[in-house]
């Protein structure tokens, strides 16, 4: 996910029902009564990755009885049983509930409503138990990161949903532009094409991040921690971590936020060198890019400065704290 720190064009790459932004928090298994091994199974893989998740028995009326307590229902059955028994509960994308179907033997977990609000995420955390993710929404469908699936990265949610519709074209087009940050007091005016994004917290912490290539995702975590235990934050202090567009597809760090549950925000080139760090770096002089760990923790933090320079952990990770 590109950002920049400006209101310019030089930058780079569950709650509340109207401002999700991909996050479910709130799980219901609705099952036959034949398939309720399986879905203890899945309570099982996900626990820990939800707040709560409850177990419904499948009956006539069970998703008109429980409408609006749950962020997501997965529905362990076929998929025209959920379209049908669902279709004249639907109102509004941003205030009902997802929708994500699994067969009995865990083969597809397709998403059918909500994608952006919750049932992508449940599709991709079923893949952990061999289901494929069947995503049909036109950003994941084209492998790029829809304006929803940024706000999670960034640990933010979005204010105005009908904006979403014209800024997903934009992603689909690839002329977006950067996701410019704003720190107030100040007055922003906007139109319909502008999506607007809240910081869930009021304050928090950027692990900037580099490393070599194929650097696995044990050195990851070990370097964050290393990091993290020189000052006085921890991991729930984290907003998110911030490194390279070059960076982007490195499966050790993408395997490593996903295990600390963190999102992955990337920084491109210009936005980079604006926000240079102290710490000299050779690959400003061999490749023409700063330092990725230092830049990128300054260029994420609320006030762009660093909390830790740069530390390098067995030559392979290196990190920067900002905020």
């Amino acid at each position: 996910m590109d950002m920049s720190s400006e209101p310019d064009d030089s930058g780079g790459h569950c709650s509340t029902a109207d401002s999700d932004g991909e996050v479910a928090e709130e799980i219901a298994i609705v099952s036959f009564e034949r398939k309720l091994e399986t879905a203890r199974e899945i309570e099982a893989e996900l626990a820990d990755r939800y707040a709560s998740i409850d177990i419904l028995e499948y009956h006539g009326e069970i998703f008109e009885e429980y409408w609006g307590e749950y962020d997501c229902f997965v529905g362990l059955m076929a998929s025209g049983i959920a379209m049908r028994k669902t279709a004249h509960l639907l109102d509004d994308k941003w205030e009902d509930p997802a929708i994500c179907v699994v067969d009995e033997e865990l083969t597809w977990a397709i998403p059918i409503t909500g994608g952006h609000h919750g049932a992508n995420q449940v599709a991709q955390d079923l893949a952990t138990m061999g289901a494929v993710p069947a995503m049909t929404t036109a950003s994941e469908a084209a492998g790029k990161q829809g304006v929803e699936s940024r706000a999670k990265a960034m640990d933010t949610h979005v204010v105005n949903g009908d904006s979403t519709v014209k800024t997903n074209l934009a992603v689909l087009d690839e002329n977006l532009g950067p996701v410019a940050r704003l720190e107030g007091p100040r007055a922003v005016l906007v139109g319909d094409d502008v999506t607007v994004l809240k910081r869930n917290a009021d304050d928090g912490i950027v692990l900037g991040t580099g490393s070599v290539s194929g650097a696995s995702k044990e050195a990851f975590l070990a370097a964050w921690d290393q990091a993290l235990a020189r000052t006085d934050y921890g991991v729930g202090d984290v907003e998110f971590v911030g490194t390279a567009t070059r960076k982007e597809d490195e499966d050790g760090l993408l395997e490593a936020a996903q295990e600390r549950d963190l999102g992955v925000v990337v920084f491109d080139k210009e936005t980079l060198l604006e926000h240079e760090g102290p710490t000299p770096s050779k690959s400003k002089e061999l490749i023409g890019w700063p330092g990725v760990s230092e830049a990128s923790a300054i260029a994420g933090g609320a006030e762009q400065e660093l909390v830790l320079e740069k530390i390098s952990y067995e030559n392979e990770v290196t990190v920067a704290i900002g905020r």
